[in-house]
């Protein structure tokens, strides 16, 4: 297991639960009226550049540690799989990367339209679905996969007390540029804080952050 350490909040009370939520409904809301079109447009782009399933939904593991399919645009071709098996196969520094990272800097399975949705993690959009669904939060901790649970420690029930975010302290603060380490600390940090001025905070840091795309990919 991991040995994440850091201050340990109280559980947040049933009317901060509600408050965040009705938060999560409005935001969610008033995004997807107003992207609307251009989420119809990304749709269109994607078909047409790797025909197949426009989305892609991946297990994550989320509020009181349930697992809900995290929702993204799908920006990897349809036989990703192969194609990393055998691009792993021959480069032991990529293999490294992703035992470190959970990521690669140079995905051989992204396509073309797909790597610019991930640069600006437009890739994301879908996931306002799972907050308006109740699984993720506009803003929260990352959303991990049932692997990186171990890296969390004893921390990991700290992660659970709230659900995870679209974005958060990691995403405004480098993503994939800092370490995992790093990313474990921020996500406790922010549960410890939690709060609609913190969130609010994060949403307008967010929009720089996705401009500039510092360690998207």
């Amino acid at each position: 297991m991991g040995t994440a350490s850091g201050p340990e909040p109280g559980t947040p009370s049933a009317l901060q639960h509600a408050v965040w939520r009705l938060f999560d409904i409005l935001i969610a809301t008033a995004i997807l009226v107003l992207i609307a079109p251009f989420l119809l447009l990304l749709t269109a782009l994607l078909f047409l550049n790797d025909p197949g399933p426009v989305f892609y939904a991946h297990r994550r593991v989320g509020y009181r540690g349930r697992f809900f399919p995290c929702l993204k645009f799908r920006t990897m071709r349809t036989d990703g799989d192969e194609i990393l098996q055998r691009y792993l196969a021959e480069n032991p520094a990529a293999r490294r990367e992703l035992a470190v990272t959970c990521k690669l800097r140079d995905d051989p399975r992204v396509t073309a339209v797909g790597a610019i949705l991930r640069k600006f993690s437009l890739d994301e959009f879908p996931q306002l679905f799972n907050v308006l669904a109740g699984q993720m939060s506009i803003v929260g901790p990352r959303p991990v996969v049932l692997s990186e649970v171990e890296r969390y420690g004893r921390q990991f029930e700290v992660y659970c007390r709230v659900r995870p975010g679209l974005t958060g302290l990691w995403q405004i603060s480098g993503r994939s540029d800092v370490s995992y380490a790093t990313r474990v600390r921020m996500d406790i940090d922010y549960v410890c804080r939690k709060g609609l001025a913190l969130d609010l905070w994060l949403l307008v840091r967010t929009i720089p952050a996705v401009a500039c795309s510092r360690g998207a990919y």
